[in-house]
């Protein structure tokens, strides 16, 4: 990795868990990041990722895919039940194959290893702001709930109830959540949501916005076939349908 000039430091308590077993990656980027203020720890199983990722209060996981005890897939899966931490899984494994089950199983963001310093600190940058700003947005927003139905967003807050269950969302989740929520009734273009995804940094490729359209339906317990919440318009997009009048 190179190590280009120092950007602005983050704030003190930005806490980073490392998931690898390659123990020299994890102290280069230990070293790079703690200077900056971030606050970096490492573990090197499966097991013992999940575990911690889901015992401890983190900003953000970085999640390698080839682990021992198991896979960063099967670590994904564990955090997800019980965390919505944000996620960036490192990989040299780059297909989108991977990619994609990465993302269906919750991961944020993508990253394969012959990443630069200067990018993962971009993109660890972009997931934690989703959390990061939830006790410091606009005065306009501190308020602000967003609703359809029994489905209630507070935004300054991010986070999302059902009825009376709250729903566990990843950031991506959260925003396009958020997007088709505020436009309920009207169709948003795969498009304008990669748009939107892109203005966040997010790893972004052709199937990505199907992926996370997916998540959602499952966290919401939409049936596709017959939507309650997201349907799809055919050569469109997708559309946060407007529930009916009492």
């Amino acid at each position: 990795m190179a190590a280009p000039d120092k950007p602005p430091t983050a704030t003190p308590a930005t806490r980073i868990l490392i998931i690898d077993d390659d123990r020299k990656l994890c102290r280069l980027i230990k070293d790079y990041l703690e200077p900056l203020g971030y606050s970096v720890q490492a573990v090197h199983t499966g097991p013992e990722g999940a575990e911690r990722a889901t015992a401890e209060s983190w900003q953000a996981v970085v999640l390698d895919l080839m682990l021992p005890g198991c896979d960063g897939f099967e670590v994904l899966r564990r955090i997800r039940t019980r965390s919505a931490v944000p996620v960036l899984m490192l990989t040299a494994r780059g297909e989108e194959a991977d990619r994609i089950v990465g993302l269906e199983l919750g991961a944020d963001d993508y990253l394969p290893k012959t990443f630069s310093t200067r990018e993962l600190l971009a993109r660890l940058r972009a997931v934690t702001r989703r959390t990061t700003q939830s006790g410091t947005g606009a005065a306009s927003e501190a308020d602000e709930i967003v609703s359809a139905g029994d489905l209630q967003i507070n935004v300054s807050a991010r986070t999302a109830t059902l009825g009376k269950e709250a729903l566990i969302l990843t950031p991506v989740e959260f925003d396009l959540l958020l997007s088709l929520t505020r436009a309920q009734g009207r169709v948003k273009s795969r498009e304008q949501l990669l748009d939107e995804i892109r203005n966040r940094n997010y790893e972004v490729f052709d199937r990505s916005i199907d992926v996370h359209i997916s998540g959602l339906r499952k966290k919401l317990g939409d049936d596709p076939r017959e939507p309650r919440f997201i349907r799809t318009v055919r050569s469109a997009g997708y559309m946060l349908i407007r529930p009916e009048a009492p």
